[in-house]
């Protein structure tokens, strides 16, 4: 498997590399930095494998963590009264809010991609442009600020052990996905709908149920890794999804995650985090320009393609 031997020894000869130039890169700060970031990014990642192993796709995923972050931003600052308060009560309500909004959009992409035979890419496409668009206009095309400083206190400054809270948050997250995708009845059947359509229904395995149930757990971490990601900011941004669409994407296919469904778990969506967190890291450190790093990026991705073709022809000719 491409995750299980190249993408480890990448990872070390990447760090080592990057040594020799930006020392700093191994420097104990950072490499918590590091891991932190990959945390993030860990999160969008699973999301993604769970619909990349039913041979889906969730175009939507970056506009819809800017709609959860406007969304839940708006709720807590207008509980507490918009000045910030560290109001608890709105804090949470902000994050059901946010984490309703996340499921229903996974509904929806579910529901009618299965429900009614729609190739998935067009519908989260139809989906990105629907989240965008709320985001911009419930905010005004401006950042939500004045969230509650108890949210940040809580997602992004909290510790437990010394470690931070977006590590334990995101690490508790993917680990349920994990258990659930590899020691579940229900997991097994999403990898089978992925290998085999036809044979999973065959088998009995309800796949349109299967289907939308992917797909809103998916929604419903990308949520969860956007109130991160707010609570980060400390406010909600209506274009906080950035390039998490590429690089969730991204980060699934290079650890491994088949686009041809039915192979990947969780394990793969981290490496593949990891690896994009150091590669960014690194060239940040050595002061390589962003078009750059789009390109180096978009290159391991190819790369990461070519090799899921050969490996998915070895499976066949296997």
């Amino acid at each position: 498997m491409i995750s299980t031997l190249l993408v480890p020894a990448l990872i070390v000869v990447m760090l080592l590399g990057f040594s020799l130039y930006v020392p700093r890169i191994l420097f104990p700060r950072n490499l918590m930095n590091l891991i932190v970031q990959t945390s993030y990014l860990a999160v969008f990642a699973t999301a993604q494998t769970l619909v990349l192993v039913t041979r889906g796709f969730d175009l939507s995923l970056g506009a819809s963590v800017s709609m959860v972050s406007v969304i839940a931003a708006l709720v807590m600052v207008t509980v507490a009264g918009g000045v910030g308060e560290p109001v608890v009560y709105a804090v949470v309500l902000g994050v059901i809010a946010a984490l309703a909004a996340g499921a229903l959009v996974g509904l929806f992409n579910g529901a009618v991609s299965a429900g009614f035979a729609v190739n998935p890419f067009i519908i989260t496409l139809g989906s990105l442009n629907i989240c965008y668009g709320i985001a911009s206009t419930i905010s005004g095309g401006r950042p939500v600020f004045n969230v509650p400083t108890v949210f940040s206190s809580v997602f992004y400054d909290g510790r437990v052990l010394n470690i931070p809270a977006p590590i334990l948050i995101a690490g508790g997250a993917c680990l349920g996905a994990h258990l659930l995708l590899d020691r579940t009845v229900l997991g097994r059947s999403l990898y089978l709908i992925g290998g085999n359509p036809r044979a999973a229904a065959v088998a009995g395995i309800p796949v349109k149920r299967r289907l939308v149930f992917a797909y809103v757990l998916a929604s419903t971490l990308s949520a969860l890794g956007s109130l991160l990601l707010t609570a980060r900011t400390g406010s909600g941004e209506p274009a906080l999804g950035g390039n998490l669409l590429l690089q969730s994407i991204a980060a699934a296919v290079i650890g491994g995650v088949s686009l041809r469904g039915g192979v990947g778990t969780v394990r793969h969506a981290i490496l593949g985090a990891l690896f994009i967190t150091i590669l960014s890291n690194g060239m940040n450190l050595s002061r390589v320009g962003g078009y750059v790093q789009e390109i180096a990026l978009g290159v391991c991705v190819v790369i990461a393609v070519f090799l899921d073709v050969l490996l998915s022809r070895q499976r066949r000719a296997g």
